[in-house]
């Protein structure tokens, strides 16, 4: 039996006894085990010190809000280390991802990478480690790998085996299990023009419905659905998603209400690669959240493990100081507002099947070890060469004690456009965490009612 497995079924047993056991961190952690986190990252720093070790992640107690309710940035006094720029880049080349070697070299004059301490700051609830350590013992693949068994609540697969059980776990990754959130999203032409979509979103993992029974919908792993608000020539278009686990068997259940044709209809081509509705093209339905949905036309493969310069803590980038027009730039975002560091994170491939169809024929993921989330995400067109290149940007929320996006970003380096989502900079109230919903709220009669609101 390995460290992580010791950790887990150690975890369960915390949780069960969490109310009574006076060992208990003060911030509601449960004390940590040796070797690895409770979901299974590597506890320790690495060898010089430059990725420090893990020691909790932080606590409600750090929370602060900046004027629209956003945590305010823990780091704000740091400075960049140093700057990664296309003059530079051979000297840093093993440490940065292929997608952002190529923004460099694309935008030399303009585009870099600042470089800031790092800080491991995501913290693991009692509740997560309760659901890694039953998810270790119960979580199983089924249908070749497209589906899931025995999962309950986060992270199905605690110890990854394989690319594709990685990629499980981003998907099943712990988040804020119930929330409505207003973002905008920019997709700037090549001079630097844009307009901004600004869409309203409710999102509910299926047991934290308010009626939810287990055994309720056991296809589904959460709800999802968006509105869109602004321009008033997308007004009204509203989208419901319930995402199965396994949309090989199941499909994706998917709805869209025409505001112009005031109608519901069925959308089951809201998969794979279609365009994803608002994206102006640069972004397919399938690389919402960086990835989502079946996995069943490629093979994965774990390629392994490495150190490397990813977006992170990015406070600063969701702070409502910054305008979208000091934002959004021709080509790119504004470097200035990001911040980059060191992390350890889990490399997985994916190759296109033969006689399967998708615009992206390879993929490449690089999911952060403590977050396991997908951070940067390079794509390749059908002669192999690289073609778009995502950023997730995101920042771990002390008082909701989730890890939440200050804004993802897709990158056409054919085309020079980009399309930036995510954003709240510019909303006075982005998040609502005390949102509840029943499953009445998720269901298609509800979509026509919200489309004329």
């Amino acid at each position: 039996m390995n460290t992580c497995t010791h950790l887990l079924r150690g975890s369960l047993l915390l949780a069960t006894l969490m109310l009574t056991q006076a060992s208990l961190a003060a911030d509601g952690q449960p004390p940590l085990d040796a070797g690895l986190t409770p979901i299974c990252a590597e506890r320790a720093g690495n060898a010089d010190g430059s990725i420090p070790a893990w020691q909790g992640g932080l606590g409600k107690g750090h929370f602060t809000a900046a004027a629209n309710g956003t945590p305010t940035d823990p780091f704000a006094n740091e400075q960049p280390l140093f700057t990664i720029t296309a003059a530079n880049l051979a000297q840093y080349r093993d440490r940065v991802s292929p997608g952002m070697a190529a923004m460099l070299e694309r935008y030399p004059e303009t585009f870099y990478l600042p470089v800031y301490p790092s800080h491991r700051t995501v913290a693991v609830s009692e509740e997560t480690a309760a659901a890694a350590a039953r998810n270790l013992a119960e979580a199983h693949l089924v249908n070749d790998g497209n589906g899931l068994a025995g999962f309950e609540g986060a992270v199905a697969f605690p110890e990854p085996k394989n690319g594709l059980e990685v990629i499980w776990k981003h998907i099943t990754r712990p988040r804020e299990g119930s929330f409505r959130l207003t973002t905008d999203s920019v997709a700037p032409e090549r001079n630097g023009d844009f307009s901004v979509v600004t869409t309203e979103q409710r999102f509910t993992q299926r047991d934290e419905i308010k009626d939810y029974q287990p055994g309720d919908d056991p296809e589904v792993l959460f709800y999802y659905s968006h509105r869109i608000t602004a321009p008033a020539r997308k007004a009204g278009e509203v989208v419901l998603v319930h995402e199965t686990v396994d949309q090989v068997s199941e499909p994706r259940r998917s709805w869209v209400y025409s505001a112009g044709q005031r109608r519901v209809r069925r959308a089951p081509d809201m998969a794979y690669d279609a365009a994803g509705p608002a994206t102006a093209g640069l972004r397919t339905a399938d690389s919402r959240d960086m990835f989502n949905g079946a996995p069943d036309r490629y093979d994965w493969t774990l390629v392994g493990k490495r150190e490397l310069y990813i977006p992170y803590n990015s406070y600063r980038l969701a702070s409502p100081e910054w305008s979208y027009e000091e934002l959004a730039k021709a080509g790119h975002i504004n470097p200035e507002a990001t911040r980059y560091e060191l992390h350890r994170v889990w490399v997985v491939e994916a190759t296109l099947k033969p006689g399967k169809r998708h615009i992206y024929s390879k993929r490449r993921y690089f999911i952060d070890e403590d977050t396991w989330a997908i951070v940067e995400a390079d794509h390749y067109d059908s002669r192999g060469e690289l073609w778009r290149v995502g950023e997730s940007h995101g920042y771990f929320h002390p008082g909701v004690q989730a890890q939440l996006t200050a804004m993802e970003v897709f990158y056409d380096l054919q085309s020079g456009r980009y399309i930036a989502s995510g954003m709240t900079n510019e909303q006075s109230e982005p998040y609502d965490f005390d949102y509840q919903a029943t499953a009445s709220d998720y269901s298609p009669g509800a979509l026509r009612s919200a489309g004329l609101r």
